[in-house]
């Protein structure tokens, strides 16, 4: 019923000759009665290749398209939960290597030159709240400023309470918790009762601790947000991973600020031997990782590299200059 020169057959014949061990290593056991790695693997493929991304409407196609229940070979459909797990615990950990063996087996088939690659990025928007975005730059000058805070506050606690901190002029989350532990010792010796609600008094040392546990909150909640962003300008709250990047919306190259994520991708003869994901939201950066990275996990090394003027800076230069590649980058001012 499925015609020779199907691509469904071209895909299992290819997806036979890949090596997965990597991929069946991110398994403590392969059940009998259900599609082993390398099934699950060809069913991903062609549902990609048919545009089919939610796990839920692969099952279903599982059931009913004669091609996919060839790719099973009579395993049951693997239900929504399953094709989900795939995805993020055993195809993510390990889809480099599988990006990588697809690319030899196309240098040895003749496929593809492994000399020339040319190199583009495309922006991708995404599935995150575009208000909920957190500015490294903003969330830096509030830190600053509730350092100074605490340094005012700290001074001013010695001086009612008759402590000492040592400090040196420089306030941590260390010396905070120092502080907290010495006012609820104050409490605890001196007996005094905190009050909350309506038509009740606080003291002045419930006072200082309530305003202190704000401070270590705030504090925590800063330290978290430039740790998540590392080296970005800016993530999502709803998605650490995204950087906020001007996308283009229009013909007339109107756009917004909005959470994505920058795809660098290399083509050899049509075909997409490398991809990489990179957080940068101009190409200047990416050239040079992506190149390194590549080389990491391809059996080839490609000489020629062909990327437009977005990529074109001085490092990059002198990186392929070093790596014994040849350059053919367009320059900015040609």
């Amino acid at each position: 019923m499925i015609p020779a020169d199907d691509p469904v057959r071209l895909l299992s014949a290819f997806v036979e000759g890949m090596d997965l061990s990597e991929l069946y290593a991110t398994y403590d056991r392969v059940r009998k009665n259900q599609a082993s790695p390398r099934q699950m693997l060809k069913i991903m493929i062609y549902a990609s290749m048919n545009r089919l991304f939610s796990s839920r409407d692969i099952e279903t196609v599982c059931k009913r398209d004669i091609n996919f229940m060839f790719l099973l070979e009579g395993m049951p459909a693997p239900d929504h939960a399953t094709i989900a797990r795939f995805l993020s615990l055993h195809l993510s950990a390990c889809s480099k290597t599988i990006l990588a063996n697809v690319s030899s087996v196309l240098y040895e088939l003749g496929e593809i030159s492994g000399k020339t690659i040319f190199i583009d990025g495309t922006k991708i928007e995404s599935c995150a709240n575009k208000y909920t975005f957190v500015w490294k730059k903003s969330v830096t000058k509030r830190q600053a400023h509730l350092f100074e805070k605490i340094v005012s506050f700290i001074e001013e606690c010695e001086a009612l309470y008759g402590i000492k901190v040592v400090y040196n002029g420089k306030a941590t989350l260390h010396t905070m918790k120092r502080l907290r532990k010495k006012l609820y010792q104050i409490k605890e010796d001196e007996q005094i009762p905190f009050v909350y609600g309506a038509g009740h008094r606080k003291s002045q040392l419930q006072k200082s601790i309530e305003t202190l546990e704000e401070y270590i909150s705030k504090l925590k909640e800063y330290t978290k947000h430039l740790h998540i962003c590392g080296e970005r300008n800016s993530y999502s709250k709803t998605d650490p991973d995204a950087t906020f990047m001007r996308l283009k919306e229009d013909a007339m190259l109107n756009g917004k600020l909005k959470p994505a994520y920058n795809l660098q991708h290399g083509v050899d003869a049509q075909y997409i031997t490398w991809l990489d994901l990179s957080s940068h939201p101009t190409d200047v950066l990416t050239l040079v990782p992506f190149l390194k990275d590549m080389e990491e996990h391809l059996s080839f090394k490609y000489k020629e590299i062909v990327a437009d003027a977005g990529y074109e800076s001085e490092e990059a230069y002198v990186f392929l200059e070093q790596n014994g590649q040849e350059s053919y980058l367009k320059p900015q001012n040609y």
